[in-house]
């Protein structure tokens, strides 16, 4: 009887054998002796397995790295480090897939449809600790622009994401320089700045106009 986990690892091993995609299900089903119709009860097309595939990758990594003891003490900051270089760690063990599966894809800003799950949980977990990170005064509450801080840790991921992809570093080391360069200067835009002290200073002339009046300016 066929199972996920079999569809899957049957699907892999046909498009980095083959290099595409099999021509139907109909021929995929048959040639790992199943009916097609078994196929259908877990995956509605060959593209679902991948996006299947990349959301397992995603969940078994956020999983993992909140099992640390230290997890609770992470600031934001940190949570966001541990997620990108465990994230990167366990995609090595699918590298080949992982090759495969993004130069396929279409050119274009739109995100693919097997990344559509992956980027929602991403998203997810992005909100949960910058939540964490405003509440505790980690990084600045600034109006507007808060709520995009997790779409800008989404283009990061995707950032490194692609400079993994054509990484030929030892031990992708190169990969890591850029997620603890890219991640950091990410949270330093984050977290408050001279700039935000400027906006606090502009707001107190606002507020207090009639200053230049009462010193006789």
């Amino acid at each position: 009887m066929a199972t996920i986990e079999g569809i899957q690892k049957a699907y892999i091993d046909y498009v980095l054998t083959e290099g595409e995609q099999p021509k139907s299900v109909y021929l995929f089903a048959k040639k790992n002796k199943m009916a097609e119709e078994e196929f259908y009860r877990f995956f509605g097309s060959f593209d679902a397995i991948e996006q299947y595939t990349w959301t397992n990758i995603m969940q078994r990594t956020i999983a993992e790295i909140k099992t640390q003891e230290v997890w609770s003490q992470y600031t934001s900051r940190e949570k966001a480090l541990s997620f990108f270089y465990s994230f990167f760690e366990l995609l090595k063990s699918s590298r080949s897939f992982a090759v495969y599966s993004i130069k396929k894809q279409p050119k274009g800003f739109s995100t693919p449809l097997i990344f559509t799950d992956l980027k929602e949980i991403f998203e997810n977990f992005a909100d949960d600790i910058l939540k964490e990170g405003l509440e505790s005064g980690e990084l600045s509450d600034r109006k507007f622009f808060s709520k995009r801080y997790k779409d800008a840790l989404w283009i990061q991921f995707v950032f490194v994401l692609t400079f993994w992809i054509n990484d030929n570093s030892t031990g992708f080391e190169k990969t890591d320089e850029a997620i603890e360069k890219g991640v950091n200067v990410t949270f330093d835009l984050f977290e408050r700045s001279p700039i935000d002290n400027l906006f606090e200073y502009g707001k107190f002339l606002a507020k207090n106009g009639g200053v230049k009046e009462k010193m006789g300016f």
